[in-house]
């Protein structure tokens, strides 16, 4: 068996269309990955599963991504150069795929592997319930949503998902908006559109997480699509200084603070988390992208003494790790699943996009953890981080559900669990 699987050079695509690929391999399938030249130039061959061959094209951006570059430009490029680009690497194929899998934002390869007789699958790389949450959005509960999008308090109740408001729902489709995001309404109302000639779904969650929401599309929960411990591919790492660090923690004490790869703070945000963490008192491991800011803070001595700043981790790696009490996060799908794997109980501090569904699943839903409280400028203030962090902590009822929910993500892996069981049902159908 042959596949093509085409990904968004996002971060948040490559990472779990990687570990998807990486599956397929241990299965004997041959597979192709077929992204953007500056993904590919930045592996590390000494991570690259054994047996994968890559087809990379360039979109315009071969230096990578610019940060000042709008990111509705990355993705117009993306789909110019790459719609060309798979239709080619289709045609000249030696042996005929039998399948292209294609992941969030790019709708467009579906079109193309339809033009070209090939079945082709989406693998969704946010949570199944926000897919459905664009459904209805597109579909019966437009006008509902649309006439509300300026109150985030406003109850929404959308078949297959818990109650809502407005705040919970994809950021994208409320008036809060930003103007450079509005561009990605389009692009989901494609990706619903596209269903139609290709309605499978493959989605980086299980079945127990979200049942009544996987029931409404046709989705093959395949997940958790877990990470190797070894370097980032967008990062490199010369020792594990943080991880013999944590070595020397007591177990459940360390309280852990990532927001991801996209959103970034103020001076004046980053200065409430560094405050909060001094209040709390507690050592910390808090991952800044530019970690030279920390030498700018007002309590920097503080914190040295208390905890650690760095640059990048293998944040896996570290979730698993007995010294890790908690974690402050953005909530993410990709990061969410790691941390639901690794059963920490979680501060939810969602910025944009998915992470408010996530958050609502994390407080409300499986229970694991609270959504911090916001001042009107959106700012978390220090005392508010203090008091959500204290709370995950002591709470042993968190502690019991986030062990529940490790329990049930390790358990769908295993052969004869469900992800595993839906993954060899998508090889059959193809």
């Amino acid at each position: 068996m042959k596949i093509l699987i085409v990904a968004y050079s996002g971060k948040g695509h490559i990472n779990p269309s990687l570990r998807f690929a990486n599956r397929l391999l241990k299965l004997d399938v041959h597979v192709t990955f077929c992204t953007s030249l500056s993904v590919v130039q930045l592996i590390d061959k000494e991570t690259i599963p054994h047996g994968l061959t890559f087809a990379p094209f360039s979109d315009g951006h071969d230096a990578g991504k610019h940060p000042n570059t709008p990111l509705q430009q990355f993705i117009s490029d993306f789909e110019t150069h790459g719609a060309c680009a798979v239709a080619e690497i289709i045609a000249s194929a030696s042996q005929p795929f039998d399948c292209l899998v294609y992941t969030t934002v790019i709708p467009w390869a579906a079109r193309v592997a339809h033009a070209n007789n090939i079945k082709s699958v989406l693998l969704w790389c946010q949570s199944a319930s926000i897919l459905v949450s664009y459904y209805y959005y597109f579909n019966q509960h437009h006008s509902l949503i649309s006439s509300n999008n300026n109150n985030p308090t406003f109850p929404i109740n959308l078949p297959g998902l818990p109650p809502l408001t407005m705040a919970d729902l994809p950021s994208f489709l409320l008036s809060s908006c930003p103007k450079e995001h509005e561009f990605l309404v389009p692009v989901m109302k494609d990706h619903i559109n596209v269903l139609k000639i290709a309605p499978r779904i493959l989605v980086n969650t299980v079945g127990e997480l979200e049942i009544e929401s996987i029931d409404k599309l046709e989705f093959l929960p395949i997940g958790p699509l877990l990470p190797s411990y070894s370097p980032d591919i967008f990062e490199k790492t010369e020792d594990d200084y943080y991880i013999q660090w944590l070595n020397t923690q007591p177990k459940s004490s360390v309280v852990y603070v990532s927001f991801g790869t996209i959103a970034t703070f103020g001076m004046e945000q980053l200065e409430e988390i560094a405050s909060g963490l001094v209040e709390i008192g507690r050592p910390f491991l808090w991952v800044i992208r530019e970690g030279e800011q920390a030498e700018k803070f007002s309590k920097v001595e503080e914190l040295q003494k208390q905890g650690m700043i760095v640059g990048w981790c293998s944040q896996a790696e570290v979730l698993s790790h007995q010294a890790i009490g908690c974690v402050v996060m953005h909530c993410g799908w990709n990061s969410t699943v790691e941390v639901l794997v690794a059963g920490v109980p979680t501060v939810a501090f969602p910025q944009w996009s998915d992470q408010g569904m996530n958050a609502k699943m994390i407080e409300d839903v499986w229970k694991i953890g609270v959504r911090v409280k916001r001042e009107g400028d959106g700012v978390m203030e220090g005392k508010e981080m203090k008091r959500c962090v204290e709370m995950v902590m002591e709470d042993q009822e968190m502690k019991r559900n986030a062990e529940k929910w490790r329990e049930v993500m390790r358990e769908a892996l295993k052969n004869g669990g469900p992800s595993t069981i839906n993954l060899q049902t998508f090889l059959h159908d193809v």
